[in-house]
């Protein structure tokens, strides 16, 4: 007989994204726990300031009504050495306006794009990283993350790149078959849900609201449907000028245009993507 994929042996961290998929496995994972999970298994959200108001209600309603800590952690830079550092804030406290990203953005001088995604690795891949090492103190432990049966393409990167790292990569949705159709039925059939659009199990606003690897026509329409929401990726985009890498992306409009754009009519290409690990 197959193993539970979701009984989980520490020392492990569960990466939470806070979208419905990474939702569904914790849930299986708590509910094969009997909801006590062993002192050396941990949740971890990574905020960059720039999540939808709705992903962070949705992560704080999963600790409310499972009864379990999720740690919430962000970035937090210093002149000194080490420079990037992990702080452990709450729900109350949690950035909103996307400060820790604008830090790295200001410390780094130039911007992350679809080669150089150093904002997923500063904000939230190395933040969990230093909380399992720095704070807790494990030289090594499994990383649980939300990679369904239908994504195998992220499945195969996810586990090359820990090959690089202290973790090994432990993906139970994968494990059980589960795919995104599974998803939008655990959260029909449940009393609470993310308050964002579900599309058969994939919310394209969620997480980083204006991320440059979502389409550019799912950001048009969110443009216009969140007045304001571009104006914090517009300042990023004019604070280097005609310097190289002024913009998030070379291959589709600036978020200036989007705006324009957003006004009008005209239907964009799929020009996404989403295989960046602060998706789910």
């Amino acid at each position: 007989m197959k193993s539970n994929p979701y009984k989980i042996e520490g020392p492990a961290l569960i990466s939470f994204s806070g979208g419905r998929t990474s939702g569904h496995m914790l849930y299986h994972i708590l509910e094969a726990h009997d909801f006590n999970l062993p002192e050396d298994v941990h949740i971890t959200f990574a905020n960059t300031g720039k999540e939808m108001e709705q992903t962070l209600d949705f992560v704080q309603e999963c600790s409310k009504r499972w009864g379990v800590k999720i740690h919430w952690l962000e970035l937090e830079i210093f002149d000194e050495k080490p420079v990037y550092r992990t702080k452990e804030v709450t729900y109350e406290t949690a950035s909103r306006n996307g400060e820790p990203f604008e830090a790295l953005v200001d410390r780094k001088k130039f911007l992350p794009n679809p080669v150089a995604r150093f904002c997923t690795a500063e904000l939230k891949i190395r933040r969990m990283r230093d909380f399992m090492r720095k704070v807790m103190g494990y030289d090594h432990w499994d990383n649980v993350i939300g990679l369904r049966y239908d994504e195998p393409r992220r499945v195969m990167s996810a586990r090359k790149s820990a090959d690089r790292e202290r973790w090994e990569s432990i993906m139970p949705l994968y494990d059980a078959e589960v795919t995104k159709e599974d998803v939008a039925e655990f959260w029909r059939n449940q009393e609470f849900d993310l308050q964002l659009e579900n599309y058969n199990g994939v919310a394209p606003e969620g997480n980083c609201d204006l991320c440059f690897l979502k389409a550019s026509q799912t950001r048009k329409n969110m443009i216009k449907k969140y007045p304001g929401m571009a104006d914090w990726w517009i300042k990023q985009e004019q604070k280097f000028g005609d310097h190289k890498g002024a913009t998030f992306r070379k291959d589709g409009p600036t978020y200036i245009d989007l705006v324009d754009i957003s006004n009008s009519e005209v239907e964009l290409f799929d020009d996404g993507l989403g295989d960046c690990t602060c998706h789910d």
